[in-house]
């Protein structure tokens, strides 16, 4: 009896291991798939109110970028550079990037590799050279860094501290931040050894340090996605100056709601 149930127990155990395996396989080979996830769509249907004008950045390794750029004012007004999330396409921002039409500033958005049409896999070292491709593009229109402001939305805030590291711009908003990836894949996936199998690490806690430019963090109580304390914990590591707008009622896509675009308001006005 005792044998038999030795060999059982070991069979079950092998069974039990190979699953595993074949999970921590998965996950390995097809982690991309599961970070970027460029056909979701979100808030479809909402009307573009704010003029813009469709233009392409093409990148240095040969992308070809589709951003929507709504100018006001290039010397009188900070141009913001809007990176969006892991999910969905530039559309799904349009209730975001209509409030910017009645805000003192001008606004760049982009389509990262891989998202709305563009060619392309989404990578970590990818998506940095998208987002340096849309500085490079308003430099080569006149518009310095110290006249642009970095905007990262969850995925994006990766991109806005990487590029934003010693380097005198404007300003940086970032909205539903990560302290890195791993972190965040952690909290996803609390029974794998995420450490050793992610590749694209965006460590927004390592690199924010490096940010000398006035930052906004914005980040919502009851975010189930990327965890409320992950945002505190970056405002902390964050150089003054510096601005928080802590939401008690909002989920990982905040509302914005007259309380936010209050915030965003102050915070652009204390820029110029």
């Amino acid at each position: 009896m005792t044998k038999e149930f030795n060999i059982h127990f070991l069979k079950l155990l092998i069974i039990i291991f190979v699953i595993y395996f074949l999970i921590l396989t998965t996950l390995y080979f097809f982690q991309r798939n599961l970070l970027y996830n460029p056909l979701d769509n979100n808030y479809s249907g909402d009307d573009l109110i704010v003029k813009v004008s469709k233009i392409t950045i093409k990148t240095s390794d040969g992308i070809k970028l589709l951003g929507w750029f709504h100018k006001k004012d290039l010397k009188k007004f900070k141009t913001i550079i809007f990176f969006h999330g892991n999910a969905g396409s530039i559309e799904n921002r349009i209730h975001k990037i209509n409030h910017f039409k009645d805000m003192g500033v001008n606004f760049l958005i982009i389509a990262w590799r891989g998202f709305s049409g563009n060619h392309g896999n989404p990578t970590e070292k990818g998506l940095y050279e998208d987002g340096k491709s849309a500085i490079k593009w308003l430099n080569q229109r006149g518009v310095k860094n110290k006249d642009i402001i970095l905007y990262g939305e969850s995925l994006g805030t990766g991109v806005a501290v990487h590029l934003s590291q010693n380097d005198n711009f404007a300003g940086v908003i970032l909205e539903s931040p990560f302290t890195s990836m791993v972190d965040a894949a952690k909290n996803a996936y609390p029974y794998f050894p995420i450490s050793i199998l992610l590749k694209d690490r965006y460590e927004n806690d390592k690199k924010i340090k490096n940010i000398k430019s006035p930052i906004l963090i914005m980040h919502g109580e009851k975010d189930k996605i990327v965890p409320f304390w992950m945002g505190k914990k970056l405002y902390k590591l964050a150089n003054e100056p510096k601005y928080s707008y802590f939401s008690r009622n909002d989920n990982h896509m905040m509302d914005y709601d007259e309380n936010l675009l209050k915030r965003l308001n102050e915070y652009f006005e204390s820029l110029n």
